[in-house]
C-alpha cells in the first residue's frame, strides 16, 4: 500500500485515487468479504426495475449503463431495492448491503454521451424515470462479477451482468411535469428547478438528468450517475438560496441532532448572514481511515456557492439545511458536524447523510440560544470528535460581529 497522510484518505473516500493507486485499497478489502452467494444461472434474467440505472464514469465520454433488475421480483416487491425514503430509520446497515446485494445490474453496450435518444428510443431511460416498478428481461452473456460494490455517493451495487436483448416490457409512469421538461428546450438548471418546485423526487431528477432528458436539446449529454447526484443537489442549493440570502437573520441559536447507521449529525444554525461549515470525523476502523486517530476534514462556504473544496457529503447535508431556512423563511450561519464510527465499514451513498440531516431538522431544535461553554459541553457529549474540530465550529457559530437592530425582533417559526 501506498502511504500517504490517513487524512487524504478522507478527503478522496475511494473515489479520487489521490494515492495514485488504480483500486482503493480499503474498498477493495471489504468489497471481497461481501460476495453475493448465489449466482446467476439462468440465460434469461427477469424482473421489474425499481426503478434503477446507474451511468458509469469509466471511459468517459463512452460510458456504461448499468440497468438494476432484481430477478424474479415483480411489481411493488422490486421498489424496496432502491427505495431509500422506505429504508430510512428503519433498515440496518447488514439490511441494506442484503437487499442491494439481490439487485442485478445489468450492463448494456457502451454508449456515447451525446447519444442520450438512443435510451428514449429503447425505452430503458423512460424505464428509469417511472413513478412504479417496470418490467424487464434480458439475456445473460457473462456474470462479470459477483462481489458487491461500495461507493461513498451511490447505494451498493449488486452482481454485473453483461447482457444482451435488453427490453422494458411493462407499462411505464412518468410524472406529468418530467415528461413536459423532455421535450422542452431549457436549460438543465432551470429544468431541474421546476422539477424540484412541483415535488419531483430528487432522485427521479437525478435520474432523469443522468440519461440526458433534461437541459437544451442541442447540449443533452448522458451523465455520470455521480456527477448528476451531485449536480442536483448543487442546483436545488442554488435555487433555494437565491430566496434564503434576501430572508431576515434569525436572532435564535438552534442546535439540532440525529444519528442512523453509525454517523452522528448535529447541525448548529446561528444569527448571521448565510454561510455553512462542515466537519467530519471518521473513527479508526471505520472505512476510509487507516491511522489509529480519528482523522476529520473542515469544508466551509464563505458565500453562497463558493466553497473551500467540494465535498459529495457536504452538498448532500446542506440540502436539507437549505430547505429548512427555505420553509422558516430565515438565513443563518449553519455548522453541521458529522461523526463516523468504527461500525461504519461500508459506505451506502450520501441517501443517508441527505435524510438524516433532514431528519434531526424535523425532529426540532434539541437546545436552543446556548452559551459558548454549554455548546461546547453538549458537543463533548453527544460526539467524540477531536477538541480542535469543536473549537473551530465554536469559533464558527460565535464569531464577534456588529449587533443588528433586527436581530432582536426575529426568530425561528
Amino acid at each position: 500500500m501506498v502511504k500517504n497522510s490517513p487524512r487524504l484518505c478522507i478527503i478522496c473516500k475511494g473515489h479520487r485515487l489521490l494515492c495514485g493507486l488504480s483500486k482503493c485499497p480499503f474498498l477493495t478489502s471489504y468489497v471481497k468479504r461481501v460476495s453475493i452467494a448465489s449466482k446467476i444461472m439462468d440465460k434469461v434474467i427477469d424482473g421489474s426495475t425499481p426503478p434503477n440505472v446507474v451511468v458509469g464514469e469509466s471511459g468517459y465520454p463512452y460510458t456504461s449503463i448499468y440497468l438494476g433488475l432484481p430477478p424474479g421480483v415483480y411489481g411493488d416487491e422490486a421498489k424496496l431495492f432502491d427505495d431509500p425514503y422506505s429504508w430510512h430509520l428503519k433498515l440496518g446497515l447488514e439490511d441494506i448491503i442484503e437487499i442491494r446485494s439481490g439487485m442485478a445490474m445489468l450492463i448494456l453496450p457502451r454508449i456515447y454521451v451525446k447519444d442520450f435518444e438512443k435510451l428514449y428510443e429503447s425505452e430503458v431511460g423512460l424505464a428509469a424515470v417511472s413513478l412504479k416498478p417496470v418490467d424487464a428481461e434480458g439475456v445473460v452473456s457473462k456474470v462479470l462479477k459477483t462481489d458487491m460494490e461500495f461507493d461513498y455517493i451511490l447505494p451498493p451495487t449488486g452482481p454485473r451482468i453483461l447482457a444482451r436483448d435488453v427490453k422494458v416490457v411493462g407499462d411505464l409512469k412518468i410524472p406529468r411535469k418530467l415528461e413536459e421538461m423532455v421535450f422542452e428546450d431549457v436549460k438543465a438548471l432551470e429544468a431541474i428547478e421546476e422539477l424540484y418546485r412541483y415535488g419531483v423526487d430528487f432522485y427521479t431528477i437525478v435520474r432523469a438528468l443522468s440519461i440526458g432528458f433534461l437541459g437544451y436539446r442541442n447540449r443533452r449529454r448522458i451523465v455520470p450517475t455521480r456527477w448528476a447526484i451531485t449536480a442536483v443537489d448543487s442546483s436545488i442549493g442554488k435555487s433555494l438560496l437565491d430566496a434564503i440570502k434576501l430572508y431576515p437573520e434569525a436572532s435564535e441559536t438552534l442546535v439540532f441532532y440525529s444519528e442512523y447507521l453509525y454517523n452522528k449529525y448535529l447541525v448548529i444554525l446561528s444569527p448571521g448572514p448565510y454561510k455553512a461549515m462542515w466537519i467530519e470525523a471518521w473513527h479508526p476502523k471505520a472505512i476510509y481511515n487507516p491511522s489509529k486517530d480519528i482523522q476529520w476534514l473542515e469544508v466551509r462556504e464563505t458565500k453562497p456557492n463558493i466553497f473551500t473544496a467540494m465535498d459529495g457529503g457536504f452538498i448532500a447535508a446542506r440540502t436539507s439545511v437549505l430547505e429548512y431556512l427555505y420553509t422558516a423563511k430565515r438565513q443563518a450561519k449553519v455548522a453541521i458536524l458529522r461523526e463516523i464510527l468504527p461500525q461504519y465499514i461500508y459506505p451506502v451513498g450520501s441517501w443517508q447523510i441527505r435524510q438524516t440531516v433532514k431528519h434531526a431538522l424535523t425532529k426540532g431544535p434539541i437546545l436552543k440560544n446556548p452559551s459558548e461553554e454549554e455548546l461546547r459541553i453538549f458537543i463533548e457529549k453527544s460526539m467524540n470528535i477531536p477538541r480542535e474540530a469543536i473549537e473551530k465550529a465554536i469559533e464558527f457559530i460565535y464569531e464577534k460581529k456588529q449587533l443588528k437592530l433586527d436581530r432582536f425582533s426575529i426568530k425561528f417559526k
